[in-house]
């Protein structure tokens, strides 16, 4: 009975954590780097075709990101996540391998016209992506699922995205049988739409992210209504556009429920018609799974909302674009406007032209309402930078950026405390400190193991034996690596 660490270990990206157990070849998560991939991946323990099933924390990419590429070398397994999970996999992973394709598609034109003739292919494709949705098995929460003989698993909301979870899994290997938790990302407390994690009582290991774990959320909560009508107020009033960009699963929802109240309420004035543009057609696909029977997902405001008929989403002005011909479009016209857009830190997607046409008017306004990592052109714009490079073209930051913060889908320092103290008898748990960076993981360890529990950072390709609670193999730190980034200022 066996654990490796294979993603996401001290840093916040990639996911992936490898179990062996009775002859069966399990993964947690396979997800994909986002932002600048600083680390050399490590590869999987086993062949790709050796792997039996996956157990899915939640759909971020970071988290699920590469299982079409498992297919594409050889996994027919099963991916066991929740109801909601399956389904935002469903449009996600296929908007993956559009991205995948079209980026290899750019750079093969790119290289013609060099003298690098070099095919890049691309690191999977839409049959890819098609064939491993197949291989989903949709679960509820709260209910144990006899996986194969020896695996038992319970999904529970842990309050990060619809249809995350935190996972209880039970092994038995030669009469011994271990419980282990995968926490994967905790929610933040009190946010829209979604229930606050429920916390799990008892394991004999956890395996616990730690993406907030040197950091606190604001104590004075944002009333987030108020603020972002102020900057709308400011903005219009200026004619300028407001553009949010926004990661198109959970928080663009968000944003969308606060637009809806401030549509309703008429609270910006001179503009109460003011038109909101939805510019991702993933985050349109995305909104209709929000908008479908989500008992058991949503808090009970929410639930209200829903239940009296409301569309949570939907009031007049809004527009859910989806070519790229109307995406254009959206900068020709002059009307003040709301653009959200993807990619929610800048690094891709159509946001990137809608900052091109925007960061240079003083008029306008870029909001940021989520983590911007180190290295991606949303941390650079937030770091204050006089003009970043955008294809190929220097652009002067004129447009007055904003941030805000405490708009987290992540649980802060306090919150993730709180969430390890519930388990019971800490001193029989040993918990394993991820999915933070290399600053962050080892410094919460060390609170964790002031709690009374067993506690450190493993590295990658770290192994524990789950039986007898001993490391078999010391893990490494790979070296960062250097790489320019075009949005970066010269």
């Amino acid at each position: 009975m066996k654990l490796v660490f294979v993603g996401a270990d001290h840093e916040v990206t990639g996911s992936c954590h490898y179990l062996e157990v009775a002859g069966k070849h399990i993964l947690v998560d396979y997800g994909m780097e986002q932002g600048i991939n600083v680390f050399e991946n490590v590869p999987l323990p086993v062949a790709e075709s050796m792997i039996d099933y996956v157990f899915l924390t939640h759909a971020h990419v970071d988290h699920s990101g590469l299982l079409p590429l498992l297919y594409a070398r050889g996994f027919r397994g099963q991916i066991y996540a929740t109801d909601a999970t399956a389904d935002l996999c469903s449009i996600m992973l296929r908007d993956c391998a559009h991205i995948q394709s079209a980026e290899a598609e750019w750079k093969n034109r790119k290289a013609k016209r060099s003298a690098n003739n070099a095919v890049v292919e691309p690191l999977y494709t839409m049959e890819d992506a098609d064939g491993v949705i197949r291989r989903l098995v949709p679960c509820h929460y709260n209910t144990i699922v006899e996986v194969c003989e020896g695996v038992k698993i319970r999904f529970t909301d842990i309050g990060h995205l619809l249809g995350s979870a935190s996972i209880e899994v039970w092994l038995t290997e030669d009469g011994n049988t271990k419980k282990i938790v995968f926490s994967g990302d905790i929610g933040n407390k009190h946010q829209p739409l979604l229930k606050d994690p429920t916390p799990t009582k008892e394991a004999d290991y956890v395996v616990m992210e730690s993406t907030y774990g040197d950091r606190m959320h604001p104590k004075d909560k944002l009333d987030y209504v108020a603020e972002l009508t102020k900057v709308l107020q400011e903005t219009l009033d200026r004619g300028g556009n407001v553009v949010i960009p926004s990661f198109a699963v959970g928080r663009t929802q968000e944003i969308l429920y606060f637009l809806r109240k401030i549509k309703v309420g008429r609270l910006v004035k001179g503009h109460e018609d003011f038109p909101v543009y939805v510019d991702s057609p993933l985050a349109k696909r995305a909104t209709t799974i929000f908008c479908g029977d989500l008992r058991g997902y949503l808090d009970e405001e929410a639930l209200a909302l829903v239940q009296d008929g409301t569309h949570m989403f939907n009031f007049p002005g809004l527009h859910l674009t989806e070519t790229v011909e109307e995406s254009k479009l959206l900068n020709m016209d002059r009307t003040p406007k709301v653009i959200l857009s993807a990619s929610g830190m800048c690094d891709a997607g159509r946001i990137r032209h809608h900052l091109k046409y925007n960061l240079w008017r003083p008029e306008s306004s870029i909001v940021f309402v989520g983590f911007q990592s180190p290295g991606t052109l949303g941390r650079t714009l937030l770091d204050g930078a006089p003009s970043v490079k955008l294809f190929g073209e220097e652009v002067a930051v004129r447009a007055k950026v904003v941030n805000f913060q405490g708009l987290s889908s992540h649980a802060d320092h306090d919150h993730l405390v709180n969430w390890i103290s519930q388990f019971k008898e800490p001193k029989t748990t040993h918990v394993f400190i991820v999915h933070g960076d290399r600053e962050v993981a080892p410094v919460f360890a060390e609170t964790v193991s002031k709690l009374g529990f067993a506690a450190h950072a493993p590295q990658y390709t770290e192994e524990y034996d789950l039986i007898v609670d001993k490391k078999l193999a010391v893990g490494y730190l790979p070296e960062r690596k250097t790489r320019a980034y075009e949005g970066a200022p010269k």
